[in-house]
């Protein structure tokens, strides 16, 4: 009798120890690298690009196939894109607010944001990255809050990610001796591969110039006015833009990445050999994609796909391997992390978790989304459709993305397509209101459609 009570009572002991036994909070791996298109690693479909590491990650990972920046309020992209990541809110919501000198750039650090989440979850916070064009206030909320030392130093050194690398995987082996035995949420802010792309001879060998095929909406010129033709990204190469200059670009972009890769490779073995790689959600994005000869333009002001969408990969415990055309922001990230390690997402943001799609339960996110730049471009994309509004040159584009996903044969024009524009604009102006937008989508008078390149006039 009293052998049966003995085992009884060590059961109930190791009942109540396995039902308040709760697993350890992964680790969380922000991998987010800057203009970046949303096919530039090759398992993600670009076969010209070479990334060993990323690829390792994409065949092992959950990939968002659209994911999107929402757009921007500054020439420079990214500076809202990090803004919008971190806060998990649309531009609209700040612009009118915070310094003078700045008025509307930075989200401020007093709402909520994704490191303060994460820190009130029981992680220890780490940021490292570009000084430039990015998400200061909120930055400032890391527990360890790190810029490279130069910006533009870093992205001629030739080795694209060396410095950022270097110091996470200090970090990460300083955790594995720390006493307080936290999870870390590290966010990795890269500079590259944005311009000016510089890669040593190592990673630069790899490609064949000749050899790098063009995008198939390559084009030597726009074909009219998107109220940003000339802007300090589009200068980075003369008109008419030439096969050899654009390949060449797209050479320096390529073995940009290619080095970026080996750098994240290095802290990927490390996090592997000393076993934390296994408890840690990796997370692959950027914040916007690039031109690079696609339409006849260079930089990511603009509303096509190939500036908008971004890769996104998901990696980590209770993950299994997949992908989904689900529409997303990149803004979505902050909450669907949080409903991944458990954190407490907060209400009132514009960010929408997808969690049930990452873990399958789900094939959709977002019926529609809306794409801003500033007072130029504006955007509706459902599942199918893509509408753009060029509001001051009175131009309107309609792609079919199930048939024609280079964005060639604008159908907004065609008879059959009237009722279709008619609604996606009035379907734009209900989703502008819900973000504060207040741009009319039309002009009272409109400016030319046509332009000329400087230095082109007669």
């Amino acid at each position: 009798m009293r052998c049966r009570t003995a085992v009884l009572a060590v059961l109930i002991v190791f009942s109540f120890v396995g039902l308040s036994y709760a697993a350890p909070k992964p680790n969380v791996l922000f991998l987010f690298a800057d203009d970046m298109r949303a096919e530039s690693v090759r398992a993600l479909g670009d076969p010209a690009v070479i990334t060993p590491n990323l690829d390792a990650l994409v065949q092992r990972g959950f990939v968002m196939q659209n994911t999107y920046c929402f757009g921007g309020n500054s020439p420079a992209v990214c500076l809202p894109s990090r803004n919008m990541l971190l806060s998990g809110n649309a531009y609209f919501r700040w612009e009118k607010s915070g310094p003078k000198e700045r008025l509307g750039q930075f989200a401020p650090a007093d709402g909520p944001n994704f490191p303060v989440t994460m820190k009130n979850a029981g992680y220890v916070t780490y940021h490292h990255g570009k000084r430039g064009n990015t998400a200061q206030l909120i930055q400032a909320t890391f527990d360890t809050n790190r810029y490279l030392k130069n910006d533009e130093a870093e992205r001629t050194s030739g080795e694209p990610g060396r410095e950022i690398v270097d110091d996470a995987i200090q970090f990460v082996n300083q955790r594995l001796i720390a006493a307080d035995a936290k999870p870390f949420f590290m966010y990795l802010a890269f500079g590259n591969p944005h311009d000016p792309r510089v890669a040593n001879a190592v990673y630069r060998k790899q490609y064949d110039p000749a050899g790098i095929a063009l995008p198939k909406n390559w084009k030597p010129l726009h074909p009219f006015d998107n109220g940003e033709m000339a802007i300090r990204d589009e200068k980075l190469l003369p008109w008419p833009r030439t096969e050899a200059d654009v390949r060449a670009t797209w050479h320096d972009y390529y073995a940009t990445i290619t080095g970026m890769d080996h750098h994240i490779g290095r802290l990927l073995a490390v996090m592997k050999e000393n076993r934390q790689l296994e408890n840690t959600l990796v997370i692959f994005a950027a914040d916007q994609g690039i031109a690079i000869g696609s339409h006849g333009l260079l930089g990511k002001q603009n509303l096509y796909d190939h500036s908008m969408k971004a890769p996104l990969v998901f990696v980590g415990p209770g993950i299994q391997p997949g992908k989904s055309a689900a529409l997303v922001y990149l803004f979505d990230i902050f909450p669907t992390v949080c409903d991944l390690v458990g954190a407490m997402a907060p209400a009132g943001i514009d960010g929408r978790s997808f969690v049930d799609v990452v873990r399958g339960k789900s094939t959709a996110a977002r019926e529609e989304l809306m794409l801003a730049y500033r007072n130029k471009q504006r955007t509706l994309r459902d599942e199918r459709w893509k509408l753009i509004r060029y509001p001051e040159v009175d131009v309107t584009q309609l792609f079919d993305l199930q048939n024609d996903s280079d964005e060639l044969n604008n159908l907004a024009d065609r008879p059959e397509q009237k009722d279709r524009v008619v609604k996606m604009l009035a379907r734009l102006a209900v989703q502008q209101r819900q973000y504060g937008d207040a741009l009319p989508l039309t002009a009272a008078s409109p400016k030319p459609r046509g332009w000329t390149p400087p230095g082109a006039e007669k």
